[in-house]
């Protein structure tokens, strides 16, 4: 395992909070979201209490997989802005307490990318890789040079070389790690990484983390050499943080990562113990995940355990030398609202996810409750399969009531993907305006879990029960219940009864504690600071 070498200190206690710029906010009229549009929204986020950023791919791209497909890591797409408006983001950011993290596409380019282009028409270069016969999963070669290279995910997304762990003489096009393709790479990655650190971004969050070298038995190969681009890191940007697309947090930072999400796919269990917590396998759902109702529904027919017992596993495996990260939702499956969950069921998700020993990562717009819209068009690959659309999760940003909802002047039919058409559809300043709303309520969870430091990431947590409702306790003396459930229910608590007695209620709806006993009616929440 990685040392339990310091990270960034400002990474402990950070709120992180994902930024789809396609559809945040439109400064220009043009129906897509762009840097400036961010930066006029930040007051929003400062609010709200977020303190670290994260941005989904903003490089220059042909965006056939919404700009997961890389030509130009060191330029910006022209669609959000040039280099000085993200720069100018970023100042403005860090003006207000916010650190911006950039999306790191590692494993693969576009066939659009120069080096590409360069090396489907030269057959003395590595930095793909390449076959001189058809082989599973290789595309023909686009360019002069005779042979077929392997991609990614999508046929435009030709896959780096990174080498393989494993020779195969069945296969001469493996090469090892240490070969000059490889080598090339790995020393672009620092270069790619240091030019924007340079220009003040704080981080990464590094696409299929896990993917880089291949044929690679227990990801060897790859915590190598992520190992030495940490200790590049360590050494020449310490406040620098990396998070993993990895689903496996113990791996990802043992191979070097500060932090990896709770994701709904990787990891040794294909990421159930996420699914198992507040999917409703309706919307973006993959044709290979299988799963039974998850806990946080209102059937009250899933179990919390199995994502406990993920969790801890993870937590004491990382503990002291990195972060768990556990997101409402992000870019490739379903938000909170979802399928038959309504906004109503979300408080008892955030008072969860909020006072939950992770370091939380909030979906724009899951604070306000915006809905999965299903039924959309194929959006720069945004399907995957007869029933996984990703563009139902990326839909624009709702400010305000109203045409366009304050994401954009441009006409409805030149936005980058149709708003909620719902007239009953959530917006920023409704909810600002309302303080039993979602939004308020979150922002007031973000404060308490400021406030009180044993509500954060590392503080201890002992599970009282682990059924509906889902009651645990922090610090020996926060006392946290949620019940995602449609019906009320009541259980005894195994406290002492002066503790009992002397609660205090920090933030609660629908949750009381008294005579010993613990009463939660639907949908409801409490945290509690006992005597």
């Amino acid at each position: 395992m990685t040392s339990t070498r310091p990270g960034p200190a400002w990474l402990t206690d950070a709120v992180l909070y994902q930024i789809y710029p396609q559809t945040y906010a439109d400064s220009d009229g043009d129906g897509i979201g762009d840097f400036a549009g961010i930066t006029d929204h930040l007051d929003h986020l400062a609010w709200l209490g977020i303190d670290a950023l994260w941005l989904n791919p903003c490089f220059a791209s042909p965006f056939r997989d919404a700009g997961y497909d890389v030509s130009d890591y060191l330029s910006t797409a022209p669609r959000y802005g040039g280099t000085d408006d993200l720069v100018a983001l970023v100042d403005a950011a860090r003006a207000r307490g916010i650190r911006v993290l950039l999306d790191l596409v590692a494993g693969h380019t576009s066939d659009r990318h120069p080096w590409f282009l360069a090396s489907a028409g030269d057959p003395g270069d590595h930095r793909y890789i390449w076959s001189d016969r058809p082989a599973e999963g290789f595309v023909a070669s686009p360019g002069t040079r005779a042979g077929w290279y392997l991609p990614n995910f999508f046929d435009c997304q030709p896959a780096l070389n990174f080498g393989y762990a494993r020779s195969d003489a069945a296969e001469p096009w493996r090469q090892g790690v240490d070969a000059e393709g490889p080598r090339a790479n790995r020393a672009a990655l620092r270069e790619i990484m240091d030019h924007w650190l340079r220009l003040g971004i704080a981080g990464f969050r590094v696409d299929m983390a896990s993917s880089l070298v291949k044929d690679d038995p227990g990801k060897t190969e790859t915590a190598k050499l992520w190992t030495e681009l940490r200790d590049g890191l360590d050494r020449d940007h310490p406040q620098a943080a990396l998070f993993a697309e990895w689903g496996d947090p113990a791996a990802a930072v043992a191979a070097g990562f500060h932090a990896d999400f709770f994701l709904q796919f990787g990891g040794p269990d294909n990421g159930l113990p996420l699914r198992s917590l507040w999917n409703n396998n309706a919307g973006t759902v993959h044709e290979e995940w299988q799963q039974g109702p998850c806990y946080f529904d209102a059937r009250a027919e899933g179990s919390a355990r199995y994502f406990i017992d993920a969790w801890r596993a993870a937590a004491d495996l990382t503990e002291g030398a990195g972060h768990l990260a556990l997101p409402t939702a992000n870019h490739d499956f379903s938000r909170l609202c979802t399928g038959p969950r309504t906004r109503e069921q979300l408080a008892a998700a955030f008072a969860f996810q909020l006072t939950w020993p992770t370091v939380p990562a909030v979906y724009y717009g899951d604070e306000i409750g915006m809905r999965y819209l299903p039924g959309l068009p194929d959006t720069e690959g945004s399907v995957l399969g007869p029933r996984y659309n990703r563009a139902g999760s990326r839909t624009p940003m709702q400010w305000e009531p109203g045409p366009g909802a304050g994401f954009s002047s441009a006409p409805a039919d030149r936005f980058y993907l149709p708003l909620d058409p719902d007239p009953d559809r959530p917006d920023v300043a409704t909810q600002r305006a309302d303080p039993d709303s979602l939004l308020q309520l979150v922002r007031r969870l973000i404060a308490l879990r400021r406030a009180h430091p044993a509500l954060g990431a590392h503080g201890t947590v002992e599970v009282l029960h682990d059924g509906y409702p889902l009651v645990h306790l922090r610090g020996g003396r926060y006392l946290v219940a949620v019940n995602p459930g449609r019906a009320p229910v009541e259980l005894p608590l195994p406290l002492a009864a002066p503790a009992v007695a002397g609660a205090r209620a920090l933030e609660a709806r629908g949750v009381a504690v008294g005579g010993g006993a613990l009463r939660a009616e639907g949908f409801s929440y409490g945290i509690f600071e006992l005597g």
